[in-house]
């Protein structure tokens, strides 16, 4: 797992491009992206308890708090679990068991995928697990 904010820390190989309107960042480059998709979860709700052995996927927080819960396929230890906020970026390899929880408020995110995960294919890459949340 990866993560770091692109409204606070948009560094190389991506660019960023400030004026008096505002900030343009990249958020990829030169990356084949397989399927996007927009997230919004209601208040206090669970997501995810899976994993997938092909895919990676890129979580960018676009509004609210999402907690992100983790841990290795074959681990034995408990999860450990990072807040996400807005402009939030994360990356999740493949064989990382993940599970999302919102809290008080609206979550809003966009998930890039690498790999077979969406479409026709979007269960074809879930191995569904046991709760991790704590």
């Amino acid at each position: 797992m990866k993560v770091k904010n692109i409204i606070d820390n948009c560094k190389h190989p991506l660019e960023i491009h400030k004026d008096h309107r505002g900030i343009i960042c990249d958020i990829f480059y030169k990356k084949k992206i397989s399927h996007v998709s927009y997230i919004k979860s209601y208040p206090n709700k669970i997501r995810g308890n899976h994993f997938h052995k092909k895919t990676t996927q890129i979580i960018l927080i676009t509004s609210g708090e999402l907690e992100y819960w983790y841990k290795k396929v074959k681990s034995k230890k408990k999860a450990k679990m990072i807040l996400l906020k807005s402009g939030d970026l994360l990356e999740t390899p493949p064989c990382e068991i993940h599970a999302l929880r919102t809290r008080k408020k609206i979550n809003e995110f966009i998930v890039f995928s690498w790999g077979p995960r969406g479409g026709k294919d979007y269960e074809k890459d879930t191995y569904r697990v046991e709760n991790i949340i704590e």
